[in-house]
C-alpha cells in the first residue's frame, strides 16, 4: 500500500470546501455519518444528489458542475462502476483533489485525474484520515 500521508494532510489543511457526491439523507449511511463529521470539523459541505433539496441544512446539486464555489475536494460515495462519469465531470471543475470513500476503486478514473494533474485517493475514508492525521496531530 502506497503512503500518502503528507499529502493527504496537507490537503486536508488546505482544504475548505468538500462536495460529497452521493451524500445520502440517511444518518445511518456512511455518507451522511462522514458528512457530519467533515462538518463538525469545519469543513463547508456541498451535497450533490439529485433527488434531495437540502441535506444536513446545505443545498443540494444535482450535479458538480451546478455548484456556483469553487470545490477543494470532491469526495465521491458511489459504486466503483459509476465514479467514471463524475470524476471526468470533477476534472472540468479543478478540485485539489479527487477522494474516492473506502471500498471504491476505479483505476480508469484514477489515471484520467493523474493525466490532469489531480492528486486522487480512492479506497480511504477521508473521516478515518481526518481523524488519523488532523485531529491526532493536535
Amino acid at each position: 500500500m502506497e503512503n500518502h500521508d503528507g499529502e493527504e494532510k496537507k490537503i486536508l489543511e488546505e482544504s475548505k470546501i468538500i462536495a460529497i457526491v452521493g451524500l445520502s439523507l440517511n444518518e445511518e449511511k456512511p455518507s451522511n455519518m462522514v458528512a457530519r463529521y467533515l462538518k463538525k470539523a469545519g469543513y463547508t459541505i456541498i451535497p450533490v444528489n439529485p433527488q434531495y433539496e437540502e441535506i444536513l441544512g446545505e443545498k443540494s446539486y444535482k450535479t458538480l458542475s451546478d455548484i456556483p464555489a469553487s470545490i477543494d475536494i470532491v469526495d465521491i460515495f458511489m459504486r466503483s462502476e459509476k465514479v467514471l462519469p463524475v470524476v471526468e465531470e470533477a476534472i472540468k471543475i479543478k478540485p485539489k483533489c479527487i477522494w474516492l470513500q473506502l471500498g471504491i476503486v476505479n483505476e480508469e478514473a484514477k489515471s484520467l485525474a493523474q493525466k490532469h494533474g489531480i492528486p486522487f485517493f480512492m479506497d480511504v475514508c477521508i473521516k478515518q484520515e481526518h481523524a488519523r492525521l488532523i485531529k491526532g496531530s493536535e
